[in-house]
């Protein structure tokens, strides 16, 4: 029977993929465990694979082409079979297939993981010994989740404890137990597909036991439907799943020295590695695979730094002379994302901004004696962080966050420190940072920092922070403003430090100047609150030795 693959949601903002590159075409053989596609999501180019094996019998969206999540992606098959219907039926084509599974299931119970279990008036029952895993929680945030990767595989034996699998958030990959014993029966969701939260992970149960019906028939039991429909099961064809074992990555078949791997002399790389080592003539003999077997991804290439020989220069696109030119570039889905949240912020919260200017003569020269202690460096955004944390102690009115129905004054201090990542923006979060001293503080923004470009944070340290820093001095920027990171009330834009006269004691002289801005949500703080917050900051800045009392 055909299966129809649809565009997996493999972040919990991801509204739309699009197709970076197709590894198979129309008439291949596929594997279990081949690799289809490249998805472009919202925070990541991922390998997308196939946990069926089959003829690839269409392909639903062109290289470059961008769908929405659950739309027709591909179908696969047996060579010959007819799949119009299918392809009419887009990513409804599942619910023709699912009349011809018998109901024979009288009740179903269903249990998670974290062992939550479904009303007990269901009135229907599970086969004996069968548990349906669904798509656990993982962060206080987290609605959707993907799977980064099967640790087990169909027909495994699955201890409790064991790791059954590698759960992705749009904030890191987490690892998931499984709280139960059996044989891994079903999993319903390939590596790189999502899910929403309590939807269908996977099925364990005795050895030999069909859970066919209850895999397609499967719908979470919610709150909700707890209460609208307690006595009864309720049950719908969720998106086509396919059954997932580890993977098993072939080499592409290319005679392209540039897609082949490291094997008599020739190198395996995905296509969309390939594209980014091209346009930025990278050597791709220099380039370390850490993929499958070896196998040149997206993130060797964009971390590759040149040891010896040199990269080949990028020639500027030539356009003659009274010639109109242009060259179009889709969104990337972290763009999207970034756009939406932030439209959604400075069109829903009442910004306002207040403006200062610090002498920083005493801190350089704070920051110079401090350095010279062995074994340490702080940095002067380290100061800022300690300096603010400390002031927020203070104003606790500028440490608050806003909600619908309230509003939090904090009582600690968490602050989120910006940090530019590929194509957008991450803010990992330094905990009780006025408890924190400076060389802890410039330790963990360093590793915040190196961590986040290679989107190894977990969501723990992105979640929970009470006001943000966004600082662009060492990019030489005097001054600009930036959008509150939402629920928080308040975030400061700190700017490069500028040599130039200032009025000291009546003359003029030369003297070092920084410039900050503070964006506050008038909903929560006014604007002789904000101002008082930045002279108690002012204080801790321009005599950083007070920091330390």
């Amino acid at each position: 029977m055909a299966i129809v693959v649809n565009m997996p949601r493999l972040s919990d903002t991801m509204e739309e993929g699009t197709v970076a590159s197709w590894l198979k075409k129309v008439g291949d053989r596929i594997e279990e465990g081949d690799i289809l596609a490249e998805i472009e999501t919202d925070k990541a180019t991922m390998e997308f694979e196939s946990f069926n094996e089959g003829i690839l019998l269409h392909i639903g969206v062109q290289e470059g082409e961008t769908t929405k999540v659950d739309e027709l992606l591909a179908i696969i098959g047996e060579e010959g079979e007819d799949i119009s219907a299918l392809i009419e039926g887009g990513s409804n084509a599942d619910e023709d297939i699912s009349e011809n599974i018998s109901e024979d299931i009288s009740e179903v119970t269903l249990e998670t993981e974290a062992t939550a279990k479904a009303p007990e008036s269901s009135t229907a029952e599970m086969p004996e010994g069968v548990i349906v895993v669904t798509m656990p929680r993982l962060s206080d945030t987290m609605e959707e989740g993907t799977v980064a990767s099967w640790l087990k595989n169909v027909g495994d034996f699955v201890e409790e404890g064991e790791i059954l699998a590698e759960i992705e958030t749009d904030k890191a990959t987490m690892e998931f137990e499984s709280f139960n014993e059996g044989t891994l029966l079903h999993i319903g969701l390939s590596v790189g597909e999502s899910a929403s939260v309590d939807d269908l992970l996977a099925i364990i149960g005795p050895e030999g036991t069909d859970v066919s019906g209850i895999a397609q028939n499967f719908k979470p039991v919610t709150a909700e439907t707890q209460t609208e429909e307690a006595a009864k099961t309720k049950i719908e064809s969720p998106a086509p799943t396919v059954v997932v074992e580890t993977p098993k990555v072939e080499p592409p078949k290319s005679e392209d020295p540039l897609t082949t791997m490291a094997t008599n002399g020739r190198i395996y790389i995905s296509p969309l590695a390939k594209k980014i080592a091209e346009e930025k003539g990278i050597a791709l003999g220099q380039v370390q695979g850490t993929g499958e077997n070896g196998r040149i991804i997206k993130r060797d290439v964009e971390n590759f730094s040149p040891t010896s020989a040199p990269s080949v220069a990028t020639v500027p696109k030539f356009v003659a002379s009274g010639q109109e030119d242009f060259d179009e570039v889709n969104h990337s889905q972290m763009r999207k994302v970034i756009a939406k949240r932030l439209g959604e912020s400075k069109f829903s919260a009442p910004h306002y901004y207040l403006a200062v200017e610090f002498d920083m003569d005493n801190t350089i020269a704070f920051r110079k004696q401090y350095n010279s202690i062995p074994e340490t460096k702080i940095s002067f955004n380290d100061i800022v962080v300690k300096a603010c944390a400390l002031s927020l102690r203070q104003h606790p009115q500028v440490n608050s966050q806003w909600f619908e129905d309230r509003m939090r004054l904090n009582n600690h201090v968490h602050i989120g420190v910006a940090v530019a990542v590929e194509d957008g923006l991450v803010v990992p979060v330094v905990k009780f940072a006025n408890a924190q001293s400076l060389p802890q503080i410039g330790a963990a923004v360093k590793d915040f920092a190196g961590r986040a470009r290679q989107k190894k944070l977990t969501p723990q340290e992105m979640e929970g922070s009470t006001f943000t820093i966004s600082n662009l001095g060492m990019f030489g920027i005097e001054s600009f403003t930036s959008i509150i990171n939402q629920p928080n009330s308040a975030i400061l834009s700190v700017g490069t430090i500028v040599e130039k006269p200032v009025v000291k004691e009546g003359e003029i002289v030369v003297g070092n100047t920084m410039k900050l801005t503070l964006a506050c949500d008038h909903r929560t703080v006014d604007g002789a609150t904000g101002a008082a917050f930045l002279q108690t900051l002012k204080g801790y800045i321009e005599n950083p030795v007070t920091m330390l009392v």
